[in-house]
């Protein structure tokens, strides 16, 4: 946890501002002060400006330039490239692949942020922050998530008239936010899709529905957090930036 400065008389209680951006990774302590200095940081709400300032990290929300800076050093946020086959839970009695399996050793008490079928590949969130992860998953905060999908081509024009416009499932009617076409070769297509849906295997579903039924699915992004060149299987923490996005997309 952060170190706590002693209070006395003469010192309110709380840690240097400028200390608690240090502690968090967000810069030096002399650069953390020019940071305050050129007005970016903000704390509950309120740009500060003076460098005195104490607060106490368990409590306030500190924003560097309208990210916000997580200050809990026992809070976790990973992303993970899930390969195909690999199930997305924490531990399973019939001994298969799972993601417990990649972060077993590495901290305690993580979660997966919603879920990918067996067979889909692509990022997947792991923290243990409970109230980002919660927000991710509702459905009321529409978190858009990207996905490639190889199908079957060519690809009709019309087709992303009617992904846009609605398309009738058993459990509702789905649309998607964004939908293009990346390529067409040989019999298959490869198309982009994204939307803020998390029904269970909804892009699947969606995609067999007007007849074209997924060869293979990836998920590249889950708001502003994308899956780049990552390789499968490996994790890494999200940045600065990515986690600001989260919080933003979350109202937190």
């Amino acid at each position: 946890m952060f170190d706590q400065e002693p209070a006395d008389e003469q010192e309110p209680a709380g840690i240097r501002l400028q200390k608690v951006l240090s502690q968090a990774g967000v810069a030096s302590r002399r650069a953390a002060e020019e940071l305050i200095a050129q007005g970016r940081v903000s704390v509950d709400g309120q740009v500060v400006h003076q460098m005195g300032r104490r607060i106490d990290p368990l409590v306030a929300v500190v924003r560097v330039d309208g990210d916000r800076i997580e200050l809990r050093n026992d809070v976790v946020h990973l992303a993970l490239n899930k390969p195909k086959g690999m199930l997305s839970t924490m531990s399973d009695d019939r001994g298969r692949p799972c993601v417990g399996d990649l972060v077993a050793e590495r901290e305690a008490g993580l979660f997966h942020v919603g879920r990918l079928d067996a067979d889909t590949e692509g990022l997947l969130l792991l923290t243990n922050d409970g109230e980002l992860g919660h927000r991710l998953m509702h459905p009321s905060f529409e978190v858009r998530k990207t996905y490639l999908a190889e199908v079957p081509g060519p690809i009709p024009k019309g087709l992303w008239r009617q992904l846009r416009n609605g398309v009738q499932l058993e459990d509702g009617l789905v649309r998607v936010d964004d939908f293009k076409v990346i390529d067409v070769h040989s019999g298959r297509a490869m198309v982009e899709l994204t939307l803020h849906e998390g029904r269970k295997h909804v892009v699947r579903r969606l995609l067999a529905e007007v007849e074209h039924p997924v060869r293979r699915l990836v998920r590249t992004a889950i708001g502003d957090v994308q899956l780049g060149t990552q390789r499968p299987g490996t994790l890494r923490r999200l940045n600065r930036k990515e986690l600001g996005s989260l919080y933003s997309a979350v109202g937190l």
